[in-house]
Formats: structure tokens, sequence, C-alpha cells
């Protein structure tokens, strides 16, 4: 046997002195970090969400660094954080050997951080900028969506409402026209209005009507089977859809396990095949790749969600950043006159601003209304032939955010027989289009900010600030679906997601 020498094993070696924990944590580890920074804020906020009174509670500086190190580590289940703070002897540190049970991790991360959560965040944020790592007057802006943590397969659709209070409606319209003509006796009476506008109690007084007129009567066996399917569930449908459709507000989905999630598009699904699942539309504000700024939003589309997410910035930091820096997906006239009113300087592109910038070959939308000509002075355009296209009205539309944005129509005097028809439009009569000229003049100087060097130093730069902060937390962190339920708690729980990633970003950076 070779002569081999091994390191002393002694489990139930006694010491003179107990070690201490202390001396066997890292002087550069990201625990430090955690701790030293959240020693460093004001938790008087967090403080006010105790009423007092009753048996002690834990410490909430102690739950708070708990859950903050938590989210660093990737770890997001309440079990596993309470499971850490007796195996892990980092978390037993920051948490001064306390065990709190998963109850009492997850009630102080659901409700007692949910009203405080952000302002400790921008403390954090602002403690980063007196350090010289970020900056919160330049933003780069971007958004992902998220998955909730509700069944995918129980949902309410908007469409489907409607078409369910559309079919209760055609029914109880046929059902009276049939009661009208079967009882002779009724016949000089004045019918009701047609059933535009339903509810539970009118159904109700019509189906008692319509009882009454058929009673006694040689009513159909399938009549009668349809009026008292009606009678029994009708009223009670109508009054599930008026809550729902509450439930929705402006939203066309929603889940019914987390009534505030809304069925998006999600593009990571591993199936590549962008399946619809219950999610949340989170955008940040990101500057040096930490997160300056963070909102949950209930609607898909980025572009809707600008203004709600840059003021939730002015709360944070009594401001508007200086300068946002956006793609295509915020380029709309609301966001580029909400922007100007805020005196933002604004480096967003518009939908086509990339397009514009290809050199292709072939055209293959040589005629759409971007490309027409448009003489201000006559306040006209031409079509593709020469032909005048003059103003035929105008109207006003509102934007989901409430903006009104004034629309302006023009039409072609005479398109039959022109020989390039079929590829200019395919509407029945001669073109019209519509055109925002206020959206046109933001376009435009949109355009050219984005083409000074300023502009293509931005461009250049947008790709790497905000999506490695996504994937960062999608891909490192594991994090692609919220624990979670309701838009408030999810918004704590971005917020320890946010949080963590600025702090783990920070210990690499001092480290």
């Amino acid at each position: 046997m070779p002569n081999v020498v091994f390191k002393p094993y002694e489990q139930d070696q006694m010491y003179l002195l107990p070690p201490s924990i202390e001396e066997m944590i890292e002087a550069n580890h990201p625990v430090r970090v955690v701790n030293e920074v959240i020693e460093k804020i004001n938790i008087k906020p967090l403080l006010k969400m105790y009423k007092g009174g009753g048996t002690s509670s834990y410490n909430p500086k102690m739950l708070l660094k708990v859950l903050v190190y938590s989210y660093l580590k990737n770890i997001y289940s309440s079990r596993k954080i309470e499971e850490m703070t007796k195996e892990n002897i980092h978390m037993m540190w920051i948490s001064g050997m306390n065990k709190p049970d998963h109850h009492t991790i997850n009630r102080f991360r659901s409700e007692r951080l949910k009203k405080v959560l952000e302002e400790i965040f921008s403390q954090i944020v602002q403690l980063l900028v007196e350090a010289g790592e970020l900056s919160i007057q330049e933003v780069y802006v971007d958004g992902t969506k998220i998955e909730a943590n509700a069944n995918r397969y129980t949902f309410v659709w908007a469409n489907s409402i409607k078409r369910s209070k559309e079919r209760i409606r055609q029914q109880i319209n046929e059902l009276w026209k049939y009661a009208q003509k079967i009882a002779k006796e009724e016949e000089e009476q004045e019918e009701p209005e047609d059933f535009k506008e339903i509810d539970p109690e009118k159904i109700r007084q019509t189906i008692e009507k319509i009882d009454e007129l058929l009673k006694d009567k040689p009513a159909s066996k399938k009549i009668k089977q349809k009026l008292n399917y009606g009678k029994n569930n009708w009223p009670k449908n109508l009054q599930n859809y008026k809550r729902q459709e509450e439930t929705l507000g402006q939203r066309n989905s929603y889940s019914k396990t987390d009534e505030d999630a809304t069925f998006m598009r999600m593009k990571e699904d591993h199936m590549k095949n962008g399946q619809l699942k219950a999610g949340y539309n989170v955008q940040i504000s990101s500057n040096n790749q930490y997160i300056v700024n963070y909102s949950v939003h209930q609607r898909p589309t980025d572009t809707t969600t600008l203004p709600e997410h840059i003021e939730s910035h002015k709360e944070k930091y009594k401001q508007p950043p200086e300068v946002v820096i956006a793609d295509a997906g915020y380029g709309s006239e609301e966001n580029y006159q909400y922007m100007e009113d805020n005196n933002i300087e604004a480096y967003v592109k518009y939908n086509y601003f990339d397009k514009e910038k290809k050199k292709e070959r072939v055209d293959k939308k040589p005629f759409t209304t971007e490309k027409l000509y448009y003489n201000q002075q006559q306040d006209c355009y031409y079509c593709p032939m020469g032909q005048r296209m003059a103003k035929v009205g105008e109207r006003k539309k509102l934007s989901e955010n409430k903006y009104i944005r004034q629309m302006t129509f023009y039409q072609a005097i005479n398109c039959s027989g022109c020989p390039i028809r079929a590829v200019c439009h395919n509407q029945k009569t001669e073109r019209t289009i519509s055109v925002s000229h206020m959206g046109n003049y933001l376009k435009r100087k949109a355009k050219e900010k984005l083409e000074t060097d300023v502009g293509k130093y931005y461009r250049k730069k947008r790709p790497t600030e905000a999506e490695p902060v996504f994937g960062n937390i999608k891909q490192n962190k594991n994090f692609k679906r919220f624990y979670l339920r309701g838009i408030e708690k999810v918004k704590t729980e971005f917020g320890l997601i946010a949080l963590s990633h600025n702090l783990a970003k920070w210990a690499l950076a001092i480290g």
C-alpha cells in the first residue's frame, strides 16, 4: 500500500474557543454587499407596515436581507428560503441565526414589502449613483413578458363574452317575436325595442312576459325548453359576464387563477411557436446594465406602457430622465409627444425606421402612405400616378391612454382604369388615406435625432444595455415565471429580482 498522508478528520473535535461564523464569510462575498447596503438605507417606511402590539416580530431588516440574498442566489421559493436559513452558512450569518418559517417569509414578501419596496429600491439606486456606477438621467428602455403563476387553460376572453351576450340577445329577441306571433290576443300590442342593451333584470322581466303570453297557448316543445333554459341560466350568466367585463377593463383577456394576468404571446416558449400564456409585461430602464427603474403592466404591447413607465421614474426620483433611448416598439406619436412635453431628449425609433435605412433592390410596398408626396401649401397628397388626393374630412381618435390623435383623410378623384390600381390599393372605391400630420412631424424630428452622431452612438449601444439584463434574469437567474399572484405582489417580486441583479453586479464591480 502506498504511503498516503491524509489531513486530520475528527468530527467530535472539541474547540477551546468556538469558531465565529463571521470568520467563515469571505471578505468579498456578495452576502457582505447585501448586508452593507441594506444597513445604509432608511427602513422607516417598512417599519410603518407594522401595527405593534401582540407577540414579538422578526426584525424587518433581517427579513429584507434574507429575501434579497435569496433572490441573488436564485432561490425564490419561500420553503427553500426557510431551508437555507438552517443549512446555508452565509444565510445563517446574514439572518443572525434567526430561522423564520416559510409562512413568515411569504407574508413579509407579499404584504409588508408590497407598498414600500419601490422606495427601498430607489434608495439603493441612489447609493449606486453616488458610487459612480450608473446615471438615472440617461436610460435605455426595454420590455419583456414573464409568465404568471396561473393556469394557462382557465381563461376569460373579451370576444367570447361579447359573442355570448350577442347570442342571448338574439335568442330572447326570437322568443319575443315568436310569443307575439302565437299569442293572437296580443297582436295589437306594441312590440318592445330591439334588445341592443341587455342586463339580467331586463332579461328576467322579458322571460316572465313571454311566459305569460304563451300561457295556455299551443307553443312548441322546443320553444318551451329554450324558454325554461333561459329562465334558469341567462340572468345568472349575464351577471357573471358583467363581473368578468369589470375585471377585464380595457384588456382582451385574463386568467381565472390570477385575474390580473393577461394572455400574451411568449417568445421564449420551448416549442418556439409563440404560445399564448397568462403573463405580465415587465418594463425596465437600465444604465450601465444596472436596473434604474422597473414597472409591471397588464397590456402586452410596449407602445402603451412608456408614459406610465416614465411616470414611475418621476415618482421614484422626483424628476424624469433627461435622455430616453428605446427601440421601434415605443415609437408612436403619443410617446413622442409625451417625451417632448416632459423635456426628455428622445432617441426612439419608429416602426419603419430600419426599413428606410435598408437599401433594398426591390421595394415590396412602393405605394404606402408614407411614400406619397404631400403638398403642404395646398394641403393635398398626390397618388403614384400624379393624381391629386384632396382633403375630405377629419376625425379625432382616442388612444388607450386617452391621448387624442387628429386624423385627416384624403381621397383620390378617380381610380377606375388606373393601370397600377391592383398594386396601389385594394379599396372598393377611390383610394382614401388617413394621416396624422402631428405624428409625421414628430417622426421627422425623431429621424433627425437618430441620424446625428449622438443618435448613432445610442442606437449602437442600445442592444448592449437592457437586453443583456433580461438575458441575465431569464437565463442565469432562471426567473421565467412569477411565484406570486396579483399585480401588486408581482411588482414586489420583480423588485426583489431587480435589487438582487443590481447588488450582484455591484459585488462583482467592487470584488
